[in-house]
C-alpha cells in the first residue's frame, strides 16, 4: 500500500485534535504547535496538511487568542479514509498510475498478472479505513477489529 507519512501524520494529527479538542464537554480550538509537540511532527508540515484538511471541510480554523483548529464535524462522523484522501494520499496497492486505469504498469501498457489481486487489496484497505471513525481511533476501538479471527479459504470451503 502506498501510504506515506502525509497520510499517517494527517490521521495522527486529526486524532490528536479529536482527543484534545474537548474540555469538560466544550469544544475548543487546538493550536498546531500543541499537536506538533505532542505528536512530534514538524509544525511547518502540519500547516501544509491542515491547509488541505480545511479545504476538504474536515477542520475549521479559529483566529485570535486561543485560536487553532477544531473538527468541522463530530469525531464519530469523520472516517480515516476521508482524512487520507483529503491530503491527496491515494489508497491503493497497485503500482499502476491510477486505480481503475485501463493502462497497466507493464512497459507495453498491459496489466501485470497480479494487478487484480493488488487492486482488490487496495479496495479492502479503503473499505476498512472508511469503516473506522476518529472516535474509534481515539477510544482505541480498532483492536477489536484485528482480534476477530480471519477465515482462510480452506475453512470457508469446509
Amino acid at each position: 500500500m502506498r501510504l506515506s507519512t502525509k497520510g499517517r501524520y494527517a490521521v495522527m494529527a486529526m486524532a490528536d485534535l479529536a482527543k484534545n479538542g474537548r474540555a469538560d464537554g466544550v469544544h475548543r480550538a487546538v493550536s498546531l504547535a500543541e499537536i506538533a509537540a505532542r505528536q512530534e511532527i514538524s509544525l511547518s508540515y502540519l500547516e501544509q496538511l491542515f491547509a488541505r484538511l480545511r479545504k476538504s471541510g474536515l477542520v475549521q480554523s479559529v483566529r485570535g487568542p486561543g485560536g487553532g483548529y477544531r473538527l468541522a464535524k463530530d469525531m464519530r462522523d469523520t472516517v480515516v479514509a476521508e482524512i487520507v484522501l483529503a491530503v491527496d494520499e491515494p489508497i491503493r496497492a497497485t503500482r499502476c498510475s491510477g486505480q481503475g486505469s485501463p493502462r497497466g504498469c507493464m512497459i507495453g501498457g498491459e496489466r501485470c498478472i497480479t494487478h487484480n489481486l493488488w487492486e482488490d487489496l487496495g479496495a479492502e484497505i479503503h473499505a476498512y479505513l472508511a469503516g473506522v471513525s476518529l472516535e474509534d481511533v481515539v477510544m482505541n476501538r480498532t483492536a477489536t477489529r484485528r482480534s476477530a479471527p480471519a477465515r482462510s479459504g480452506l475453512e470457508a470451503a469446509a
